[in-house]
C-alpha cells in the first residue's frame, strides 16, 4: 500500500495498492477508495493492512503511474496475493 500524487500535484495524495518490480519506472496501481462495493474485482482493506478505515482496492480502475509519484508506504497487502490474483481474474473474466 502506498500514496501517490494525483496528476503530479504534490498536495493531492491518494492511497493505492502497488504490486511492483522495483526496477521499473512505471507501475500499475489499483486505487483505494472508501466506497466498498463488495464485488469480485475489489479487495476489502482496513486497519489490519495499516489503513485508517475500511476501504477497498479497486482493480476495475487500474492506472499506470510513474514510480516517482509514489510518495510513502502506508500499509501492506502481502498476505492478500491470492486475493489480488482473484480480483485480476474477475476483472479479465478468465
Amino acid at each position: 500500500m502506498g500514496r501517490r500524487r494525483a496528476g503530479g500535484a504534490a498536495d493531492e495524495d491518494h492511497p493505492c495498492c502497488v504490486e511492483a518490480v522495483p526496477v521499473l519506472t512505471w507501475v500499475v496501481v489499483a486505487p483505494v477508495t472508501r466506497t466498498v462495493r463488495a464485488i469480485p474485482s475489489e479487495i476489502p482493506l482496513g486497519p489490519d493492512e495499516g489503513l485508517p478505515s475500511q476501504c477497498a482496492a479497486s482493480f476495475d480502475n487500474l492506472q499506470p503511474i510513474r514510480t516517482s509519484f509514489l510518495t510513502e508506504r502506508i500499509g501492506s497487502v502481502q498476505w492478500h496475493r491470492t486475493r489480488i490474483c482473484d480480483a485480476l481474474a474477475a476483472l479479465a473474466d478468465c
